[in-house]
């Protein structure tokens, strides 16, 4: 009788690990990549290669009507169970990008079998050819496209830093819009960066290019340490930055002042040029470049800044449903830059 109980206790408590497979059966993606035509997804899963004789990657392709419907497919036609709670990556190709990534992130996050916090990438070339290169030029271990965007490997402030949540967010957003990298086989490196992609309500509507990224990182409280050659005297690089930003309306007109505080060390000089120089020819770059990026931003009325996050109180939801469309294009900005050049070394400067 004893034994019976103890049977039918653990038969009840062990009941939950029934459908648990072992972490040698299970195929764990690094990237993910989606393309969409003519009404299909094509995806990719580059899948690092574990065994002790046989590194580098694999990638597997298939096509169907839905995401899911995709990887089901590739899981079943595998010896392993893909599991894509461990995916870091997700590339999209230009061309779908620009159609509208709506359908496709609402399923990512709804399937919860991908991690909100997954990296978001454009390529800017057809996937095909972007994986069929990565596979020749990956020798190792095969995660060089996750080492590219981690802050503690190969990530470089000039490149866009965007997650899976944050396009989930903006695509229902009246005030938030986002940029994504865009990255390319490269030709003697394995991946080139090429920019960002503006995105406006999950389209891709424009693009930046890595100095404007750099600015925009900035901008967003992204912590960098870019270099800014400054025009004829040399080069400074970044250590730390913060932005305080205040929006107010003059009469129906939306206005922001911005003051950017940059710390920033002297790399290189070329003559003696004093600091007073330095910081003048830089606060003009910045300026100039900011310009540039908001004209580009407000022609393609994709607020990637959320400019419209500082005049929430200011406007009713309706008015809010039209920020991008009656607001970002007419608002005026007035950005400050102050800049602090410490840490000159043995550099001998003018005061």
């Amino acid at each position: 009788m004893l034994k019976c109980i103890a049977a039918l206790t653990a038969l009840v408590l062990l009941s939950g690990c029934w459908d648990n497979k072992d972490i040698n059966h299970r195929a764990l993606p690094v990237a993910m990549g989606i393309s969409y035509k003519h009404g299909n997804y094509t995806v990719y899963l580059d899948i690092p290669r574990v065994s002790e004789h046989d590194n580098g990657i694999q990638i597997i392709a298939a096509t169907g009507e839905s995401i899911s419907e995709v990887i089901d497919h590739i899981s079943m036609n595998m010896e392993s169970q893909v599991d894509l709670l461990h995916l870091k990556v997700i590339v999209v190709d230009r061309t779908f990008a620009s159609f509208g990534l709506n359908e496709a992130v609402e399923s990512l996050i709804r399937s919860g079998h991908i991690a909100p916090k997954t990296t978001f990438v454009i390529s800017d070339e057809p996937l095909d050819r972007f994986f069929e290169r990565l596979d020749a030029t990956s020798k190792n271990d095969g995660t060089a496209l996750y080492d590219y965007f981690q802050k503690d490997a190969g990530w470089s402030p000039e490149i866009a830093y965007t997650q899976l949540w944050k396009i989930f967010r903006s695509i229902h957003s009246y005030t938030n819009d986002v940029a994504i990298p865009l990255i390319k086989s490269g030709d003697t490196t394995i991946l080139q960066s090429t920019g960002s992609a503006i995105m406006k309500n999950g389209k891709m509507v424009s693009k930046l290019n890595n100095e404007q990224t750099l600015l925009y990182n900035v901008f967003n409280g992204l912590s960098t340490q870019g270099k800014i050659e400054v025009t004829g005297h040399g080069t400074i690089q970044i250590v730390s930055s913060r932005i305080r930003n205040r929006g107010y309306f003059i009469g129906e007109q939306p206005h922001l002042k911005s003051t950017i505080y940059l710390k920033v060390i002297l790399l290189d000089t070329r003559g003696n040029p004093s600091t007073d120089v330095i910081k003048s020819e830089l606060k003009t770059i910045v300026l100039q470049r900011f310009k540039q990026m908001f004209t580009t931003i407000q022609r393609s009325k994709a607020d990637v800044f959320g400019l419209g996050q500082y005049f929430r109180n200011d406007l009713t939801r309706a008015e809010l449903a039209n920020w991008r469309s009656d607001y970002l294009p007419r608002i005026q900005i007035d950005l400050e830059v102050k800049t602090v050049v410490r840490n000159t070394g043995n550099l001998k400067t003018r005061t």
